[in-house]
């Protein structure tokens, strides 16, 4: 399954840091292939930003112990989505080439698919937020 997201230039940014936390990143892009019902993502993107209003300052960072990441990531979970994330993962794995930590974010993430999928939902509320600005 390739990543057509996953270009040499944006695994490079990765590599450098400039984009953020390399682990959130590489879970994003390694997520890009599941698909939802754009209705289930929309209601569940919504109930977690409500989370977060309701928990303070719904602009305060993300953490992946955050309210609103834990109920999207179990409000959106399936055994056959988090599969398709572990093939994500490994579809990143032959494009990461000499970027040690992008290579590095692939392994530990690939060793751990219940972090990995709770990265994803994080950057999919990230990706939210952003939306609702």
């Amino acid at each position: 399954m390739p990543n057509p997201a996953a270009t040499p230039e944006l695994l490079a940014a990765i590599e450098s840091g400039t984009l953020g936390d390399p682990l959130v990143l590489v879970a994003y892009l390694a997520g890009q292939g599941l698909s939802f019902d754009p209705a289930e993502l929309n209601a569940a993107q919504r109930r977690a930003l409500l989370l977060r209003a309701t928990a303070g300052d719904p602009r305060r960072e993300l953490e992946i112990d955050d309210r609103g990441v834990r109920a999207l990531a179990l409000d959106l979970f399936s055994p056959a989505r988090r599969a398709e994330l572990a093939a994500g993962l490994d579809a990143l794995s032959p494009l990461v080439g000499e970027l040690q930590l992008v290579r590095e974010a692939v392994v530990f993430l690939a060793s751990d698919l219940d972090l990995a999928w709770r990265l994803f939902a994080l950057a999919l509320l990230a990706e939210a937020l952003a939306e609702s600005d």
